[in-house]
């Protein structure tokens, strides 16, 4: 890493956004630039009292030419739902973007059109775009390429995601859209939900990087009933309705499954059918000539997980600004870069 610093933008003041807003005014190496917020009473506040920091002088704007006209190093972009013209003109103006948004980790993954206005983007620009993947790619591609590199063949690599949602305060993200406390006969079978829909492309780039393209990738889905009523933060789950799911990924070489991803999400452990469940986490298992089994968890004993759960995928992309700006322009997977060491603080 060099000792040069970067200024850098924000792009959005969500949950997500606003940790690395936070992120990037203690970061040692970074000055903040520019911020874009999209909600007129944050318009004009300045970046710092926003995320609880003191004044920094860089008000909040509410359009993409503040952004330009900043002329910060790069963007960190964490919006909504990506905007391909505002991509490509923070890209054509010079500006990197570092994002965890879904869906352009993987160049051939990216809708044909999309990417040729992205790639122009970034030769115009001579600007570089890099997603860091699923979850937000952490644990399906670093710790993946990390664990892999003692292996000399590969049978076959599980992760398996578990998330006890019962603190979460949202109704509209647990039943709305994932149908916790509903019956299961309402919900899809055959649509990929939550990480099954961000998945594929990052299979598909852990697989190119390590040598064993994929012919497929499938998703599924599975409903566990809950067994007796349970009350968690949005309210009550009754006995009946859905209180765990299930959702697999499979990719798919020569007929084989070599790589799988389990997202085993729950309110309630007590279910039927009964699955194993374990505590907010991962187990990565590795099936070759140097089998490893490995359960990473998180630890709450000093903080609540959900104060501090927005850094998982805001603090990789952080992390990742330096290696992004300093890359030749383009499409970027994290196969390309170096192993992202991080600029820590205390």
């Amino acid at each position: 890493m060099t000792d040069r610093r970067y200024r850098v933008a924000q792009w959005g003041t969500g949950n997500v956004g606003m940790r690395a807003l936070a992120a990037i005014i203690e970061h040692p190496a970074m000055d903040l630039a520019a911020l874009r917020v999209f909600s007129a009473e944050k318009v004009g506040q300045d970046a710092g009292a926003l995320c609880g920091k003191a004044p920094l002088g860089v008000p909040a704007a509410g359009d993409i030419d503040a952004v330009i006209a900043a002329s910060p190093d790069c963007a960190v972009y964490m919006p909504n739902q990506a905007n391909i013209d505002d991509m490509c003109a923070l890209l054509e103006a010079g500006i990197s973007i570092a994002t965890a948004c879904v869906g352009f980790n993987h160049r051939d993954s990216i809708p044909r059109d999309d990417r040729v206005r992205l790639e122009d983007a970034c030769a115009k620009g001579r600007s570089s775009l890099y997603a860091t993947g699923s979850s937000p790619g952490w644990i399906t591609e670093l710790v993946p390429l990390a664990m892999l590199n003692m292996q000399r063949r590969l049978d076959r690599y599980i992760i398996t995601d578990y998330a006890d949602m019962a603190s979460r305060d949202s109704h509209d993200m647990l039943v709305n859209r994932l149908g916790f406390g509903t019956d299961p006969a309402s919900r899809p079978v055959d649509r990929p939900l939550g990480t099954a829909t961000s998945t594929p492309p990052t299979f598909h780039a852990l697989a190119d990087a390590i040598g064993l393209s994929l012919d497929d990738v499938t998703t599924t889905i599975e409903y566990a009933l809950a067994s007796t009523p349970v009350d968690i933060a949005i309210g009550r789950i009754d006995a009946g309705t859905i209180g765990a799911i299930r959702m697999a990924v499979r990719g798919w070489r020569g007929g084989e499954e070599i790589l799988t991803r389990y997202s085993l999400w729950y309110v309630t452990r007590d279910t039927d059918p009964a699955w194993e469940y374990r505590d907010s986490g991962w187990r990565v298992q590795v099936k070759g000539d140097t089998s490893l089994d490995i359960a990473i968890g998180f630890d709450v004993s000093s903080e609540d997980y959900p104060a501090y759960s927005p850094g998982l995928t805001a603090h990789p992309v952080i992390n990742a600004v330096p290696y992004v700006c300093d890359a030749p322009p383009g499409i970027l997977e994290t196969a390309d870069l170096p192993m992202l060491a991080p600029n820590l603080t205390r």
